[in-house]
């Protein structure tokens, strides 16, 4: 049984930013820390005052975690990065806000006082002495303090005031992990009301000394406990926010949502799981149809959250391709004409793009990842539509002439072409590439679309499923948006976008087999045809090899590739290396690194294109480390140099390290490990939410029982999987009241520090 909370996190867009660059414009970008760790940083918007990131994240975390924040910034090519302002949600902020807080939030100045992080190790202690009790008061050390001086450290002292008196440490030169040990006794006044404060600053020679936080306590209850020793959580200066006057620094559109989820242990959802995968394995001649009951209570605002929670419990049940044969055949059911199947946001296409994205993520970028990577590369001016056309200067120097609009429009098809023609080439060549599971998915749907519709009429109805989902759904998007795919670590300038947004009409009309009505949409695109319908050909010729897959060659290829454990993260990293003293004897080595479940290893050239950036690789590290027994609770961020370790100044090496490790603040990526436990208990939630409709229409079923239309399970055989459901949710209802978890808090409460 286990607490787990996460964040689903939208980063939209902003607007009104201020101007942080001579050129009166800004290059913005954002910074996301959960408790001052940061965990994401967005992509970079060059020269603009309201950009738009779009970018969405999904983060998991310890119930106990505090607050997240949004900074955004200036990127500066030639200094230090700008902040330009910032938006903070308390952990209280986003309880009140079951549905999650969405919408515009003032951006606001962000004061050096508020910016604390790190915790510090007190023991407080009420002690007799000659002339009555004495309150004793021993700072012991700090960790993860803020960073004040240009060295990347601080160096902290603490200041400890009561009663009108105040006292104070040596000071620790050039740490963030300092080690006190000293302690100082106050006379503790009869009724006193004064609260002790303890706070961390940072000594500076020249200028003021630097705020790094403190904690407050109440004395009375220190008296009445005694005694008290732990870490401590730094609190900002509440008096810097009345300080801070109000300025327009613009405004921050976020969309984020928290999930507070209390995973019971796996046999409590084994009841659930079974009656689920029951009914798939029956398929849509099954008496209750469960699955079709679960699609039409579901509201169209949260069917992805339920489509990508299924397909995963599924997938670790090894029912992913079930599953979508089940739902494939329930939307051929109730399909009618041929043009519009598959285009609504039914619960079949919302999980056939999980699918995808969770099965084909590597497969996409070993296609798609050469030819975003040229067309980024190349960065040439491609426009096909007339009436947006810049016509432009060409020539050498001192020969300049105006390019006419029919140049630019015909070098902007051959570039196309030429893309285009690459990318068909690519993706005809990658049928073995291809994950068997896709595969054998797409042959399940091409087979039960061709037999849904087997008349001459509809010969291309069967490829243009498999497209709506392989090109419309998966490949174009990630051609649109190359970030959002981990094909590129950053977004694309506004001529590399258009480059890229008329590629993906041209791949869209390929997939659509070149149909009257997609070229009647945009007449302009007219120059592409011959190369699109050459892709027409080449893409149905594909098709064909793709679901030529044999169960037994299916079972082949998942045995080989199950023989490997898949790559959790992998991608080029500089290792550092120090030949001796002095900032010309170090150097770097680019080294391309792969880490599984199992392993981290590293080569000299590439395998693959994927995103390096640090805390995803923090990230990925955290997830394969989570149930190593040998971990550390406890590390040195230093190196031992010399004869000590340069982050907590301590000579022993072989000594405990100075900061915890975090191991539980993870970045969700598609290639995660599936947590069974975890998707079966956001399907039981979803589930309760819609119970009183799935009881309503239980009660309808009944009703049709007793007028003589009873359900039978294969054996004929009386069943109602339904109130099985239903009665499968009131277990896990019970098992969740009893649970120790559900009557205990997230967090011990001490009753001796202030929250401020």
């Amino acid at each position: 049984m286990a607490k787990r909370s996460s964040l689903s996190i939208r980063i939209v867009e902003g607007k009104n930013l201020p101007a942080k660059d001579i050129t009166g414009s800004s290059d913005p970008y954002c910074i996301v820390k959960v408790d001052n760790e940061p965990i994401i940083r967005t992509a970079t918007v060059w020269k603009t005052l309201c950009p738009f990131w779009g970018e969405e994240y999904q983060v998991h975390l310890p119930p106990t975690f505090h607050a997240v924040a949004f900074y955004v910034m200036d990127e500066d090519a030639l200094s230090r990065d700008d902040v330009i302002g910032k938006v903070c949600l308390t952990r209280d902020t986003l309880a009140v806000h079951p549905k999650g807080f969405s919408g515009w939030a003032h951006l606001t100045e962000v004061d050096p006082d508020e910016e604390v992080q790190g915790e510090i190790h007190l023991q407080l202690e009420v002690v007799p002495g000659p002339r009555g009790c004495r309150l004793r008061c021993s700072v012991l050390e700090a960790r993860d303090l803020a960073p004040k001086d240009r060295n990347g450290a601080s160096d902290p002292f603490v200041r400890v005031r009561y009663s009108g008196r105040t006292q104070e440490t040596s000071i620790v030169k050039k740490s963030c992990y300092p080690r006190w040990n000293e302690m100082f006794e106050f006379e503790l006044e009869e009724g006193a009301t004064e609260a002790l404060c303890v706070e961390a600053w940072d000594w500076d020679l020249v200028s003021r000394n630097d705020f790094l936080g403190k904690v407050v306590f109440n004395v009375q209850k220190l008296c009445a406990a005694r005694k008290e020793e732990g870490w401590f959580r730094l609190q900002p200066d509440d008096q810097s926010k009345k300080r801070r006057g109000e300025g327009n620094l613009g405004s921050l559109q976020l969309e984020v949502r928290l999930r507070d989820e209390t995973v019971l242990p796996s046999g409590c959802y084994q009841p659930l799981v079974q009656l689920l995968c029951r009914e798939v394995k029956l398929g849509a001649q099954g008496p209750g149809q469960l699955i079709a009951l679960i699609e039409e209570t579901t509201s169209t605002e949260c069917r992805q959250d339920v489509a990508t929670n299924l397909l995963k419990l599924f997938l670790g049940q090894g029912l992913a391709r079930d599953f979508l044969d089940l739902l494939f055949q329930l939307e051929l059911g109730r399909t009618s004409e041929a043009n519009t199947l598959f285009r609504s946001n039914s619960l079949a296409s919302k999980s056939m793009e999980s699918f995808l994205k969770v099965a084909g993520m590597r497969y996409l970028h070993g296609v798609l990842g050469p030819i975003i990577d040229r067309v980024f590369e190349e960065k040439k001016y491609v426009e096909l539509d007339p009436s947006k056309v810049e016509v432009k200067d060409v020539g050498c120097s001192g020969l300049h002439r105006p390019q006419t609009e029919a140049e630019v429009l015909e070098q902007s098809a051959q570039t196309l072409r030429a893309h285009l023609a690459a990318l068909l080439s690519a993706l005809c060549r990658s049928v073995r590439a291809c994950p068997a599971v896709v595969r054998a998915t797409f042959r399940q749907l091409f087979r039960r679309v061709r037999e849904r519709f087997p008349s001459a009429q509809h010969e291309n109805v069967p490829f243009i499923a498999v497209t709506s989902f392989l090109c419309l759904r998966f490949f174009s998007p990630a051609i649109m948006a190359p970030k959002l795919f981990h094909l590129r670590e950053r977004h694309a300038d506004a001529r590399t976008s258009r480059t890229l947004l008329l590629l993906a009409k041209a791949v869209q009309n390929v997939g659509n087999m070149d149909t009257p009505a997609s070229r009647a949409k945009e007449a302009w695109m007219e120059p592409l045809q011959p190369t699109v319908r050459q892709g027409v050909a080449l893409l149905k010729d594909f098709i064909t090899k793709l679901v030529d897959i044999e169960e037994k060659e299916e079972l082949d290829l998942q045995r080989a590739l199950s023989l490997q454990a898949p790559p959790v993260k992998e991608g080029p990293l500089f290792i550092h290396r120090t030949k001796g003293k002095g900032p010309l004897m170090s150097s770097f080595k680019k080294l391309h690194f792969s880490l599984t479940t199992e392993a981290l290893s590293f080569a000299k050239t590439p395998n693959s294109k994927c995103v390096n950036e640090l805390n995803q690789w923090l990230s990925a590290l955290r997830k394969v480390s989570i149930s190593n027994p040998g971990l550390l609770g406890s590390y040195h961020p230093g190196v031992f140099r010399g004869d000590k370790w340069s982050c907590c100044h301590q000579k022993d090496k072989s000594d405990l390290g100075c900061d915890k490790t975090r191991s539980r603040v993870t970045l969700q990526e598609w290639n995660d490990p599936l947590d069974h436990d975890l998707e079966a208990q956001l399907i039981y939630q979803h589930l309760l939410g819609v119970e009183p409709a799935l009881r309503e229409k239980h009660r309808e079923l009944s009703a049709g029982t007793e007028a003589g239309s009873v359900l039978t399970g294969p054996g004929g055989a009386p069943e109602d999987p339904l109130g099985q459901l239903l009665q499968v949710l009131q277990d896990l209802q019970e098992a969740h009241r009893a649970s120790p978890a559900s009557s205990q808090p997230s967090e011990p409460s001490r009753l001796l520090e202030l929250q401020t």
